[in-house]
């Protein structure tokens, strides 16, 4: 078995302070074990939180990032620390959906990224957001997201 190299990490057992914005935040990739080998690797954050950046109050949503490796995985750590740091930053839905897939992007260079962020009602009206690099690469098994529409009292 093919151990994954961490060597480098400086958050990853570490007692680290929650970043107070995302530009601060810092996010930490280590390569895949598992070259050549297309994978899917999801992350599901339920209880994301940021902030109106017209009022101030806060925003939630829950967020499904869906990517497949070519070299690199993100650290959970370092990418459970950086959704945390939005909990402060004034964005609007669509800013925090994108600027989180763009720069996860940025790091790993992925054969594939797509996220799904499904933000609860602001205003009595649900805002879902969606974004993906392309088309997955052919034969991934690639389940849905999982989140059901908002429905309401429904």
């Amino acid at each position: 078995m093919t151990k994954t190299d961490v060597s480098g990490l400086s958050q990853l057992g570490q007692n680290v302070a929650a970043p107070q914005s995302p530009e601060e935040a810092v996010l930490e990739r280590v390569p895949t074990s598992h070259a050549g080998t297309d994978f899917v690797v999801r992350f599901t954050a339920p209880e994301f939180t940021s902030l109106c950046p017209m009022t101030g109050q806060p925003d939630f949503a829950h967020i499904v990032i869906d990517y497949v490796p070519d070299g690199w995985l993100v650290e959970s750590k370092s990418l459970k620390l950086y959704l945390h740091s939005f909990r402060n930053h004034g964005a609007f839905h669509e800013d925090c959906t994108i600027d989180i897939a763009k720069r996860l992007v940025e790091l790993l260079a992925p054969k594939w990224l797509r996220i799904g962020a499904y933000w609860y009602p602001r205003g009595g009206i649900p805002i879902d957001v969606f974004w993906q690099t392309g088309a997955p690469p052919e034969g991934l098994w690639l389940p849905d997201q999982g989140v059901q529409p908002y429905r309401g009292r429904g």
